[in-house]
């Protein structure tokens, strides 16, 4: 299926491509709206951005491998990511994961069958001082245990 930018968002991008040296640069805040609108950035939309950056699809893609913002697959209406790099490790990240991955019932990389939930474990989200840490679609939750971790999927569940 092709993807095409709507009017409202090309009109977001114009807005933004002015505060860059090159259309390049803007590659991040061009493929995070991709991203809202298309709910992840699939190969069309690697193909779109490229396009109208006047990009080649491999550099793109690269971007978007690279960082762990850009879902690569559809995620779920709450995409809880779990930080297990060393200082979220060295503070019970692993224990977090695995306490996330038995309430919702899914491994890494997973979606509910209802949408509403995907999991992935990342490497790191920068916020190390203040591990361990997750973050569900744009926000950080830091210092956890794992009773505030019950806490925030309950809400979750009942929102």
């Amino acid at each position: 299926m092709k993807f095409e930018f709507t009017a409202v968002n090309l009109e977001k991008i114009e807005r933004i491509l002015p505060k860059y040296p090159d259309k390049k640069a803007a590659v991040m805040p061009v493929l995070y709206i991709a991203q809202e609108q298309n709910g992840w950035i699939s190969g069309e939309a690697v193909v779109a951005v490229a396009a109208l950056l006047e990009m080649r699809p491999e550099e793109v893609l690269g971007v978007v491998t690279f960082y762990t913002m850009y879902h690569k697959k559809p995620a779920g209406k709450y995409h809880i990511q779990v930080c297990t790099n060393v200082s979220c490790m060295l503070r019970g990240g692993y224990d977090i994961f695995n306490q996330v991955r038995a309430k919702l019932g899914l491994e890494n990389g997973e979606v509910t069958d209802d949408g509403r939930f995907s999991l992935e474990e990342v490497e790191c989200m920068g916020s190390c001082g203040t591990a361990p840490m997750i973050a569900v679609n744009e926000d950080y939750y830091e210092n956890l245990t794992e009773e505030q971790v019950d806490k925030i999927l309950e809400s979750l569940q009942r929102s």
